[in-house]
């Protein structure tokens, strides 16, 4: 039978619709089940020290959200595992700015393209960089330890939370600006195991992203952290100095840890995530927490703030790793 083309139009609407229709409901029943947020790197560093309380406070603002710690690759691993994930809002990533970069500029074969794979939502806080050094070296500052490794050349390692990661570019790029290219480079496949390590005396120094764990080492005199890269001193720490004020500006660097989905999640699920952030960074208690751990909370990112600030990221690091002739595949 043949339709009137009226009939046949109208019907034919409705049909493209339905997919529309289809997504605005989904995206009012969501979250209908627990969410899978993936930490990219094992317990004990700063994703971790972001990504759990978070999980903890959507308990009431977005329901059960299960933390599952994916380590390896610097990061790509966890990121890549959630980039290929479904996009429909049940599998989140604590990324930011070391899954980006990582992927970015230094892979010549990436798991994925953070820019296109994944979809930013909000972040949540904006940490530094710290250098630390095992408490037996004779070196109280960040010359001291560049006199100290200088004495020693070839005898002195380091740790990073794994190969390719901002700390890990930092630490190349601190050795470049202080001329001791023979410290080696020992990666972990995060920062737990590489603040263990350097504890255990195992590395002399460390290249890590500042957090509460860290600063409660340094005050009991387990591990010393002779600078921070942030622009001014940290307000949970104002005793530590910068790098700016050790001598070395170049090393001032932030560090954005936020919140994203896989691409091409329905925008609406996007913002119910990112108000439900912004709801629980409100609470004077929650920012006073993140302040605690060396963590400034960034009380009102959003989706398109986010994704300019890891884009920055990404064109910061890029002359630093032509500079210094970086690859790692």
């Amino acid at each position: 039978m043949k339709l009137p083309r009226r009939k046949f139009l109208h019907l034919a609407a409705g049909a493209a619709a339905l997919p529309a229709i289809s997504r605005l409901a989904w995206a009012q029943t969501y979250p209908t089940r627990p969410i899978r947020l993936v930490v990219p790197f094992p317990p004990g560093g700063a994703y971790d020290a972001v990504g759990r309380p978070w999980a903890d406070k959507m308990k009431t603002l977005l329901g059960s959200v299960i933390v599952e710690n994916i380590g390896g690759g610097g990061s790509s691993l966890g990121a890549a595992a959630v980039a290929r994930a479904r996009p429909d809002g049940y599998t989140l990533l604590m990324g930011g700015s070391i899954p980006h970069v990582t992927e970015s500029i230094l892979k010549a074969r990436p798991l994925y393209d953070p820019i296109k794979d994944l979809e930013p939502i909000s972040n949540i806080a904006v940490t530094a960089f710290a250098i630390a050094v095992h408490p037996s070296l004779p070196a109280q500052t960040l010359k001291e330890f560049v006199d100290h490794a200088k004495a020693n050349p070839g005898k002195l390692s380091y740790g990073s939370p794994g190969v390719g990661t901002l700390p890990h570019l930092l630490a190349e790029l601190f050795k470049s600006l202080a001329h001791t290219p023979d410290i080696t480079h020992v990666p972990y496949r995060g920062g737990g195991p590489a603040i263990a390590d350097l504890i255990g005396g195992q590395v002399a120094m460390i290249s890590l992203s500042m957090t509460g764990q860290m600063l409660e080492y340094h005050r009991s005199k387990k591990l010393r952290v002779l600078a921070v890269t942030s622009a001014a001193r940290l307000n949970a720490a104002p005793e530590l100095a910068t790098v700016g004020e050790m001598g070395f500006p170049s090393l001032k660097a932030p560090q954005f840890i936020g919140l994203l989905a896989p691409a091409r999640t329905p925008s609406a699920i996007v913002e119910q995530i990112a108000r439900a952030t912004r709801t629980a960074l409100a609470e004077p208690a929650y920012q006073q927490f993140l302040i605690d751990g060396c963590f400034e909370p960034d009380v009102d990112s959003n989706s398109g703030q986010f994704r300019r600030s890891l884009e920055e990221d990404v064109a910061r690091w890029t002359p630093v790793v032509k500079a210094l002739g970086l690859k790692i595949d």
